[in-house]
């Protein structure tokens, strides 16, 4: 096994009954928003937090990620982030 191999483990994200469809554009978005609103509340430092961040990067496109983290910084991302 390289040293690079055993840095990283892949998986997917677990079943959310939110979310029973094929779809998932909305388990996307919503993890996004509940990352962010999440560490507002807590602080990045907050483990719980850390899971919102896996399921979105694993979930959303990093197209999605960029134009959602653009639009944050823009003050033009479509939902509240506050906690």
């Amino acid at each position: 096994m390289s040293e690079v191999s055993s840095k990283y483990v892949l998986q997917t994200v677990g079943f959310d009954a939110r979310f029973p469809n094929t779809n998932q554009t909305r388990n996307c978005f919503q993890n996004y928003t509940d990352y962010f609103k999440c560490i507002s509340a807590k602080g990045e430092d907050y483990a719980p937090c850390k899971q919102f961040k896996k399921a979105y990067h694993s979930l959303c496109p990093n197209e999605w990620i960029s134009k959602f983290d653009d639009q944050r910084d823009n003050g033009t991302f479509p939902a509240s982030l506050e906690p």
